[in-house]
């Protein structure tokens, strides 16, 4: 094997080092985006541009209101607990 492919490979297997800051969990977003476009691309009959793009940023943004919702309550079971 190259010299150029190991170093390729080597970078693909480890992982990325991602903090557990408020800043850090922005890295959701783009990850929810790409999950509502290839599940509407696999989901949808007929993709037109408009009723794609409106039926992505819909189940983006329940996504992205559910997840929030979620992390509001276990903040709040965990303020209760400790």
């Amino acid at each position: 094997m190259s010299f150029i492919t190991t170093g390729i490979m080597a970078n693909l297997i480890t992982p990325e080092r991602i903090g557990v800051t408020g800043l850090s969990m922005l890295w959701l977003l783009p990850l929810s985006l790409s999950i509502a476009v290839v599940y509407k691309a696999t989901k949808v009959k007929e993709i037109r541009a408009v009723n794609f793009i409106r039926e992505s940023v819909v189940l983006f943004g329940s996504i992205v209101v559910f997840m929030a919702v979620i992390a509001l309550a276990l903040f709040a079971l965990a303020w209760l607990v400790t």
